[in-house]
């Protein structure tokens, strides 16, 4: 019954290529325009060193290597015989377009259905697209772009040291489905400087922009970074579980009905966070999320009411 009342990831997926596919990780030599001086120093104040490739091999691994070695143990754990080639750590189009092209053709292997690229909103230009776009109409894998929004609000955007606002991210999504790649954004609902009303905006724009699919997680600190120091200092309030899920339900709920939801949580390995997820099991907070989806009676795109001129629907 849960899994009715959002249009989740696994199933899509499922009903796309006929099977289970999993997902692989793979980590690229790569940094950020905000780390480097391109924009700025530091990155987003809540990025590790590692950026998001928590579960990764190393990046001086040539990709087929990496994909090899998580195909083998995913296959053989799992059974699995599809899979997603995820390039996920820092920004994956922060290089020449040459350059991304080469490494789309190192993740042709057997297996390997769709290639996900993990990236910036103002990490990606025409020519980029370009590449990708021979990449696909040569081996036949679809592309999608993983696009770090977090939230709409351009002054939490500022706060977190982004280095973009929202225009960069509409105008990246006009882009990419202009080319005819699709579109997953990234965010995180419970941003200490985002209320409810930042929550559901984000719902809206992502809808408007017909953005194909979303990606949620919380607010988890990072050791060593800004934001950890923040924390450490009292000057950055954690909302609860509670307030999580109430805001994830508001998203859903003003979110278009046919936008897949990759996850509702996160999860980090508890080495390297000074907290995540409430110190609860990631699953236990998905399965509470959605628990309370059904108290309430409530799904994805309940309150999708707002687009294609609503004030004159009385005259139509």
């Amino acid at each position: 019954m849960c899994k009715q009342r959002y249009r989740a990831y696994s199933q899509y997926l499922k009903e796309k290529h006929g099977c289970k596919v999993y997902k692989l990780p793979v980590n690229l030599p790569v940094t950020c325009p905000n780390r480097d001086g391109g924009l700025g120093r530091g990155g987003c104040i809540f990025c590790g060193q590692s950026g998001a490739g928590f579960e990764s091999l190393s990046e001086q691994m040539p990709v087929k290597i990496q994909l090899d070695k998580n195909m083998k143990y995913i296959g053989e754990k799992y059974g699995a015989k599809k899979f997603i080639a995820y390039f996920q750590n820092f920004s994956n189009t922060y290089m020449r377009p040459d350059r991304l092209e080469a490494y789309l053709y190192q993740a042709e292997t057997p297996g390997i259905v769709e290639v996900y690229i993990s990236t910036r909103p103002d990490c990606i230009s025409q020519r980029h697209l370009e590449a990708a776009g021979r990449f696909s109409e040569k081996t036949g894998i679809e592309v999608t772009f993983e696009l770090g929004l977090q939230t709409v609000n351009y002054h939490t955007l500022a706060k977190l040291n982004r280095g973009h606002s929202l225009a960069e991210f509409i105008n990246c999504v006009l882009m990419v489905r202009g080319a005819g790649f699709g579109v997953c954004a990234h965010l995180i609902p419970d941003l200490p400087w985002d209320s409810m009303e930042d929550v559901v905006e984000s719902a809206k724009v992502l809808s408007a922009l017909g953005v194909g699919q979303a990606k949620l997680h919380s607010l988890y600190i990072v050791k060593g970074t800004e934001l950890a120091r923040l924390y450490s200092e009292g000057r950055v309030r954690l909302v609860s579980m509670e307030e999580y899920a109430q805001r994830v339900i508001a998203f859903l709920e003003h979110l278009g009905p046919d936008i897949v939801i990759q996850r509702l949580i996160g999860r980090a390995p508890e080495e390297e966070t000074l907290t995540a997820n409430w110190n609860t099991s990631w699953w236990k907070v998905k399965e509470y999320i959605e628990a309370q989806m059904v108290a309430m009676d409530t799904w994805q795109g309940k309150r999708f009411d707002y687009l294609g001129g609503k004030a004159v629907r009385k005259f139509l």
